[in-house]
């Protein structure tokens, strides 16, 4: 296994087809309708615009196992300190510890931007992620109840965090 830096024309139909899993078979996502791949084109532009990696882990074959990356948190200036992350791990490799091995990877990426805090939003019922994020630092830090319906229900959405130590001399504006 070795951390790869994804690529559109590479990576853009292995990640589409994790996100369409987690769309369609959990709540992972909050999305109804699975995407296309006009919509990862858009999705790829925004993570370039904004400068926002996206991580892969790939086996020796070259196959993407699994993904990490984060984006805006919110779209006003005084949020510029903080993003909102997403790992997800192709359900033919879960139990590896990936998932693990790509917030750490995220983690140090944001560290590594001068950014101050990681946002998870994750589906109450996923103790799986809960649980990782907690081993790794983050906090609960709220809680949504009846956020999302999906499936026939109604469902919760907790939020953790994690504070980083930079960036050594924020700023204003």
């Amino acid at each position: 296994m070795h951390i790869v830096q994804c690529e559109q024309q590479r990576h853009a139909e292995a990640i589409l087809a994790i996100l369409n899993d987690a769309i369609l078979n959990s709540t992972a996502l909050y999305d109804y309708k699975a995407r296309t791949m006009e919509d990862m084109a858009e999705w790829f532009e925004t993570k370039a615009k904004g400068d926002f990696p996206v991580i892969g882990i790939e086996n020796d074959s070259g196959e993407l196992m699994g993904f990490g990356t984060y984006g805006t948190f919110r779209a006003r200036p005084a949020y510029k300190y903080s993003v909102e992350h997403s790992v997800y791990v192709d359900a033919r490799f879960r139990g590896q510890g990936l998932g693990k091995r790509l917030l750490q990877e995220v983690v140090s990426a944001a560290r590594g931007q001068e950014f101050h805090v990681i946002v998870g939003g994750i589906d109450a019922a996923n103790t799986v992620s809960i649980r990782l994020h907690e081993k790794l630092g983050f906090t609960h830090c709220g809680t949504i109840r009846q956020a999302g319906f999906k499936f026939g229900r109604w469902l919760d959405l907790v939020f953790y965090q994690l504070i980083l130590d930079t960036p050594a001399k924020p700023v204003d504006g």
